[in-house]
């Protein structure tokens, strides 16, 4: 399980000494901890790895924006600590998809349920989620869903 390796992570970071190692893996166990606190809530059972794929991208998005903002701040120091914290995040993603894979997807998504027009969106990129959780960026994925589905 990710929470595991994030765990045995952790302790090796804490041993070599690696603070921004450190710092980040505490950082997403904290994430973990508030999302499944905020899943209990909402009377659902603790995340589970698909779901924390999901947190770890929201994750990522955040510390891109905030590289984009430092960056036109003139922060570069503060730039690098957020492109590092990226960096550890990302290697507990499984392997992005290359778009000609994320295209094949979408097309074998659309076939399969049927989808005939943009009403029928939420349904494709929902069939996306349950198969690609992590593997894609559903941002771009959602604009080439409405360009295929519009067009």
């Amino acid at each position: 399980m990710l929470r595991d390796d994030i765990n045995n992570a952790l302790k090796d970071a804490m041993k070599s000494k690696d603070e921004r190692k450190v710092s980040t893996l505490r950082m997403m166990n904290s994430t973990i901890k508030n999302a499944d606190i905020e899943a209990r809530g909402a009377g659902k059972p603790p995340l589970s790895d698909g779901d924390l794929l999901g947190v770890f991208q929201k994750m990522i998005k955040q510390r891109q924006e905030s590289v984009v903002l430092y960056e036109k701040g003139g922060r570069p120091e503060l730039a690098k600590q957020e492109t590092d914290e990226i960096a550890i995040i990302t290697g507990y993603l499984p392997k992005q998809m290359s778009d000609a894979d994320v295209a094949a997807a979408i097309d074998a998504a659309i076939k399969e349920t049927g989808a005939a027009g943009v009403k029928d969106m939420g349904k494709v990129i929902g069939a996306l989620k349950a198969k690609y959780a992590g593997q894609m960026d559903f941002g771009k994925a959602s604009g080439l869903v409405k360009g295929k589905l519009a067009g």
